[in-house]
């Protein structure tokens, strides 16, 4: 059966950057804007994976280290470290995030048929923040499910548990 034009719209586009050596990717309907890294102010009391924040056109947006995010130790910055600006959800409502990564590789349109569900046992990130795999030849992008991996509400919940140990 060939592809017809109608049918060959229905492949979703990823946005893919590296983490390491691994291979990462999410909607890019979620993607606002991709930035150098630039001077990042740092928050007091705050966990690991909280860079700081980021004047964005006059608005404070949060950096999160995808790294230590993911429970590794903080990311290193290199040549190609850059911040993908993207949505979050808290309530309902819109919230602009930063999420801090090695390097941006290039935009990816899968078909249905080159995803697969998330492994059933560990790997590079919380099963739960993975929404599947996507097969790029011999190589397979995680694609992230940012409500899971950035969920507003428990990253809050964490930085106040961080608040309140330090301050202790």
């Amino acid at each position: 059966m060939s592809t017809s034009p109608d049918t060959a719209g229905n492949a979703r586009q990823f946005l893919s950057f590296t983490l390491g050596s691994e291979l990462f990717g999410m909607d890019i309907r979620t993607v606002r804007e991709i930035i150098q890294h630039g001077a990042i102010t740092p928050v007091p009391l705050m966990p690991d994976f909280v860079r700081g924040v980021i004047n964005l056109r006059g608005a404070v947006v949060p950096v999160i280290d995808l790294q230590a995010r993911f429970g590794r130790g903080p990311a290193s910055v290199g040549k190609k470290t850059c911040i993908i600006i993207f949505d979050g959800q808290r309530d309902g409502e819109r919230v602009e995030l930063g999420m801090m990564v090695d390097a941006v590789s290039e935009v990816v349109a899968l078909e249905a048929g080159d995803t697969e569900p998330p492994p059933q046992f560990g790997g590079a990130a919380r099963r739960d923040f993975i929404a599947g795999m996507g097969r790029r030849g011999e190589r397979f992008l995680v694609l992230l499910d940012p409500d899971r991996a950035f969920d507003i509400g428990e990253m809050a919940s964490l930085c106040e548990a961080s608040q309140l140990a330090l301050a202790a």
